[in-house]
Formats: structure tokens, sequence, C-alpha cells
């Protein structure tokens, strides 16, 4: 392979590549502000510039190819005072802006003015004034006097959107963003821009002015808006959950996550509909009562009823171990009417990466056993009183149809674990609280068959942080922060898995699961499609299950 030295050191690198790919591959940091690895090169910071041997001026390593025998060099005093004088170009016009902005704290202009400016500015005529809180879109606010005319968001829009909505006007210091006449910036990403914008001059409009970054723990999730399973970040201050923003994972969704995943998939984790505690159906008011009372009353219910007379309900919506232990209970009390359902939404697709599919786990269960066709029998079992008893896992049936409600109504006991009230909870005998994805441990399977954690970034009434069986080092491997649980709001849930195998034990079921792990070592063992996975194969980014040709991805 052909070699490039930088800074001292001989590094391989693939023809094709530039100075800055190069470096980067090898922990070389070169500052950069226009530079992005999914957007095409337009070279216009200049802060990325370094010095080559035997060429008479320095140039910028985002464009430059990298050639074999190259000699680069980063930081020597021909590059720092180049580097020194565009940083204090840039700073010019910049407003001071830090104690308001959004960005501090995650700003790479103020990391950049630390590390490689002068610490002072020659510039003594006033600074140039441009439009502050312009709404560029239904969910974006730009700040012009912040923009440094890093030309991101408008290669974004153009590129990986495919929306082409902003562009450059205006020329010299008087250069602005803006929308092509007539348009907002309004695509289903958006806010994506937020992102990768390295100052503060696009903002989240859900998220501004409510808390710094250094407030916030943040932990490594998994979106459950569709299908994709979008890795993410959850945002956290005092137990609430703020923003959710996207994670790298070039397997599933590169640095990119759609703009219904960040704004529409965690407001039900803070919502005052949440259910904390377990209730009770007595003169017909469902009435809150502890877990012990809900628990035998729901095990004695159960009893009265003849096995072909009840049904179990799953959730594409709840995790792998959730679904698992349903099914589990189900064949323990010999059971066979069990199914899920799917939550497509036909033409709401692209080929970017939203999907029809709007659950993060049909593929999932569907593996574990669960059958997406069977939710029909279930209705029609119900309509001619077939079925007189439904345990139903985190799924709103009530919601999907007047009929379904009308039928949710027939049944002799109706037994619902679920995060939030809903028509399904309204109709039920027996209510128990489950924990939302941001609650738990858990698996999710994506639409191309790839298994992924998610991890508890809020704290529940019963919290122990190694709850779920997880070490502290654990926890630290995977960026999860002690400090997270704070003061704030808890509800009173458990995982759905947790609460069927306490029903279990009060059925005479014996089920050994103390944790979430327990349970995927358990479907590991016994399921093919999981075998030889476990949390620590899984990881950060995911593990592939092995698919039958029978399952349709």
């Amino acid at each position: 392979m052909p070699t490039i030295t930088i800074d001292g050191n001989k590094i391989d690198f693939s023809q094709g590549q530039t100075i800055i790919e190069v470096a980067r591959a090898a922990g070389i940091e070169i500052p950069h502000f226009c530079w992005h690895p999914k957007l095409s090169v337009s070279g216009n910071c200049r802060v990325c510039l370094v010095e080559i041997e035997k060429m008479p001026k320095l140039a910028i390593s985002c464009a430059t190819i990298a050639s074999d025998g190259m000699v680069v060099h980063t930081n020597s005093p021909k590059t720092l005072e180049a580097r020194n004088a565009v940083m204090e170009f840039i700073l010019i016009n910049h407003p001071l802006d830090c104690p308001i902005c959004d960005e501090a704290g995650e700003c790479k202009l103020q990391e950049y003015a630390f590390a490689h400016s002068r610490g002072e500015s020659r510039f003594d005529e006033i600074k140039n004034r441009k439009e502050k809180r312009v709404q560029l879109g239904p969910r974006i606010k730009f700040d012009g006097e912040r923009c440094i005319s890093c030309s991101r968001c408008i290669r974004f829009s153009d590129e990986i959107a495919k929306s082409n909505q902003l562009t450059f006007t205006n020329r010299g210091d008087k250069v602005t963003i803006s929308t092509f006449p007539g348009e907002s910036f309004d695509n289903p990403y958006t806010l994506n821009t937020t992102d990768i914008c390295p100052v503060g001059a696009l903002t989240n409009e859900d998220f501004r002015f409510k808390s710094r970054v250094w407030e916030m723990s943040s932990t490594k999730s998994v979106c459950v808006g569709c299908a994709r399973g979008c890795n993410s970040e959850i945002w956290v201050r005092n137990n609430e959950v703020l923003r959710l923003t996207p994670r790298l994972n070039e397997e599933v969704n590169s640095y990119w996550m759609c703009d219904k995943g960040r704004l529409e998939t965690f407001k039900h984790i803070n919502a005052e509909d949440r259910i904390s505690g377990t209730y009770i159906r007595k003169a017909g008011q469902l009435q809150k009562v502890e877990w012990k009372e809900a628990l035998d009353v729901a095990a004695k219910s159960l009893r009265e009823n003849k096995s072909n007379e009840i049904g179990f309900v799953g959730s594409a919506l709840a995790s792998c171990e959730d679904n698992y232990v349903l099914l589990k209970l189900a064949k323990q009390m010999n059971i066979n009417i069990t199914a899920f359902t799917n939550h497509i939404v036909t033409g709401d697709q692209d080929q970017i990466l939203i999907r029809e599919d709007k659950t993060p786990n049909s593929l999932g269960a569907e593996l574990i056993g669960l059958n997406s066709n069977g939710v029909d029998l279930i209705y029609r079992m119900i309509k001619d009183g077939k079925l007189k008893a439904l345990i139903i896992v985190e799924e709103d049936l009530g919601s999907l149809s007047e009929d379904w409600e009308q039928a949710l109504g027939q049944l002799d006991l109706l037994i619902v674990t679920s995060t939030n009230s809903n028509k399904t909870t309204a109709l039920a005998d027996i209510v128990f609280p489950a924990s939302t994805y941001a609650e738990k441990h858990g698996t999710f399977v994506n639409f191309q068959g790839r298994v992924q954690r998610i991890m508890p970034a809020v704290a529940t009434e019963e919290e122990d942080r190694a709850l779920d069986g997880m070490s502290m080092s654990r926890w630290d491997k995977f960026g999860t922060k002690f400090d997270r649980w704070m003061q704030g709001r808890k509800v009173d849930a458990k995982p759905s898995w947790k609460i069927l195998s306490l029903l279990a034990a009060y059925l005479g079921i014996k089920m050994k699961f103390d944790m979430a792990e327990q349970v995927f070592e358990e479907i590991s063992n016994t399921i093919d499609a999981f075998r030889g996975l476990d949390y620590d194969v899984i990881g950060e980014l995911g593990a592939k299950v092995k698919i039958n040709e029978k399952i349709k991805i």
C-alpha cells in the first residue's frame, strides 16, 4: 500500500483518500468546519490548511488527495500561523452569544477558538449585523450572525435529504443562508442540519433554550419510530428526556435520523398520561391498588378461565425479552392463541431511512414466535364468544378501530400492560404500568435482521442502577452516566417481561428471570436465529441474527 507521513507518523492509505481522511483514520485531528465525511468537499472554511513538503503554498487537507511518499505537517509554525489567521478572520463578525447560545458546550467554534486562535482580535470596527431568530422552517431557527458559511446545511439538503431547499444569498460579508423564494426549509430530515452545523446558527425549535449540554446525560439507544431502528442518544436532565440525537452506525443510519423519530418517539415518556402504579376495575372504575393485590387478582381471574378461552397479544413495540416471556407464560398455561399486530403506513417510506413499518421490533416479535396474522383470529373468537379473557402487552388494540373497541368491551377479563393511558387501558379490568424503551434493558430487531440494544436513560421508582444485572463498569462502557439519576418525576413502572414473570409466580409457574440479560440468554439458547448472541456480542452497534428463509424482511 502507498504511505504518507503526517507529523512524523508513517501511515498506509488507500488511493483516492484525502489528507484529512487519512489523518482522521490514524487518529490525527486536523481542525475543520466545512468538511464532513458524508458530504461533498467545499473547501471554503480554510481551517484545515496543512504544510506539504515540496509544495510552495499551504494546502487544504479536505480537498488534497494523498499521494505516496507525501510528507505533511499539521502543526508546523507556518501552518499554525495560517490557522490562527483564519480563526481570527472567522471570529471578526461572530457575535459573543455563547452565554445564550444552545450550541455552547458542543460548539466547534468554541473549541477551535480555544485551541487554535490568537485569543485576541485586532478588529476595532462594529461587527456586521444580520438577521437573528429567523424561522427557516417549521422545526428550525436560523441565526445569521452566528453562521460561518461552511455550507454543510446546503450540501446536506441537496445531497442527503434530496430536497435542495437551501442556498447562499448575497456576497462578501453580507452572505447568508436562505431558502429558495416561496419555500420553507421543510423536509423529513431538516433537524440533521442542527447536528452538523459547527456553530449555533441552526437550532432545534423543540429543544431551544431547554438545557445546557453539560447539564444532561446521554445514553446510547435505538429509535422506536420505525423498523429502521436508527441508533440514537437519549439526552436527559432531572429524569426527563429533552432531546434525541442520531448516533453513528454505518450499518443502519450512518450519521442521520428523521425529524419524526427525533420529536415524536419520546414525548410519551414525559407525558401526563403515563401510567404509574397498578389499577383494578372496582364498581366500574379503575382504582389504584398495590402491586401485590393487582397480581393476586390477575392470577385468580386467569384461573377462572379455561386455557382455550384465553388469548395473549404481544407487541412489535415491546422488546424481544418482553415478547419472549409473554410467549413462555402462554405455553406454561397451555394457551395457543398468541399474536401481535403490525403497524404499516402504506406509502410512508423513502430511500433514505423511513420505513412503512412504524414499529421497531416486528421482525423480532416474529422471530420470537408471535404470529402477526393471529390478531384477526383473536378478533373473530372474541366476537363469536369463544375468547373470554385477553392479556395485552404494550399494544393499543382499542385504537385500531371502533370494531376492536367494541370487541374488547365484550371480554370477561382484560389485562393490560401499558406505558400510557389509551383506549385499551380505559376498557381494561387490570392495568399494569410498563416501562418505556428509555427505562429498561432489552433488544429490538430491525427490518434488516440486526438485533440492537436499548438501555435505561430514565429512572423509574423501583430502580437500582444495576437492576438488570449491569455492573458499574459495563454501564460506563455504554456511556451511561450515573449522575443522571437526579431529582425528577419517577413513575412506578416495570419492564413488561418482569411484570409477566411476577404474574407467573402468582400462578405457580417458575420463571427464574431477575434481569433482562437472563431472558436474552435463554432466547439465544432456545431460538436458532439468536444463537451465539449475548449483550456483549451485540454491543453498541448491534449484530445480525440468523434469518430463516421463510421470514420476510
